[in-house]
């Protein structure tokens, strides 16, 4: 996968994991030491763990660990940092949301939450990585532009073809969300990505038929941990070298970028703590996506 640089708050974050790895490893062993007795266990003392409780647990402690650590006020400065805040700190969501917060509904407004109605988001915090689209490289440059005053974090639900859009905006030099508005997925600038994209993901059989001969490949070198390879795969190759892809919901954030019709895409993969990303090129031909890069 391609590496990036990292945020000082990103750089915290991986800090973050592994503490919270050794201490799930630590609560892990004390359980399995303590439940050693020589009691022989009866039906009744048999009780299933609920895998669902044992993900939210340690997503609420690392949750705790980034409560414990308070925004410093630089992460204002670049949206990244402070909505990775906002995701994982219930205290500063409730902070920088104005209540009574707009739901807008195709353009109208539906109904408005009050600040005790507020269900915290902890948006994609409780996976290892979100998704971005952009129409071009430059566009990518834009997530680290300080100037900014306006961004959308967009929750893409593939299943009811619906998008739900998260509004903020730099007040006084503070990130707030002023509003989310709920839109159909055939009214967002990426609408005929998206609907080719859905497919893509489900099918694989449709991956292998959208895949351009040849595909470019750009990945890193196995003799060397620092550097990278590239060369072109077969669409046969492709299931070989296809990373996961996330299917009923996907996240986009528009940081200023201006879509056009464009027969372009990149869509991009980017880890939450690693620093790692993978990026895949599509573009549009005779009226048909195709996959025509793939880096890792």
């Amino acid at each position: 996968m391609l590496e990036r640089v990292l945020s000082p708050w990103q750089k915290n974050m991986k800090k973050f994991a592994i503490i919270l790895v050794f201490s799930i490893i630590f609560v892990t062993a004390f359980v399995s030491t303590t439940g050693c007795t020589d009691k022989r266990p009866t039906p009744s003392d048999s009780v299933g763990v609920d895998s669902t409780q044992s993900d939210s647990t340690a997503a609420d402690t690392l949750e705790t660990l980034i409560t414990e650590q308070p925004m410093p006020k630089s992460a204002d400065e670049l949206f990244d940092d402070f909505f990775f805040n906002f995701a994982a700190n219930r205290k500063l969501q409730r902070k920088r949301i104005h209540f009574p917060l707009p739901i807008y509904r195709d353009g109208k407004v539906e109904k408005t939450i009050r600040k005790g109605e507020w269900k915290t988001d902890n948006f994609f915090m409780r996976q290892d990585f979100y998704t971005l689209i952009f129409d071009n490289a430059k566009q990518m440059q834009v997530v680290k532009d300080t100037t900014i005053g306006h961004v959308v974090v967009e929750k893409i639900y593939f299943k009811t073809k619906t998008v739900k859009q998260y509004l903020f905006n730099r007040v006084n030099g503070e990130w707030l969300l002023t509003s989310i508005n709920f839109k159909h997925m055939y009214q967002n600038s990426n609408a005929s990505f998206l609907a080719f994209y859905q497919r893509f993901a489900a099918d694989s059989a449709f991956q292998i038929q959208s895949v351009n001969d040849p595909l470019k490949f750009v990945g890193p070198d196995p003799d060397n941990d620092f550097a990278t390879t590239s060369g072109t795969l077969l669409p046969e190759q492709w299931s070989s070298f296809a990373p996961e892809l996330p299917r009923d919901l996907i996240y986009n954030i528009i940081y200023g970028q201006k879509y056009v019709t464009s027969d372009q895409k990149i869509f991009v993969i980017r880890g939450i703590a690693n620093g790692l990303e993978t990026e895949l090129m599509f573009k549009r031909r005779g009226g048909k996506w195709k996959l025509t890069k793939l880096s890792m």
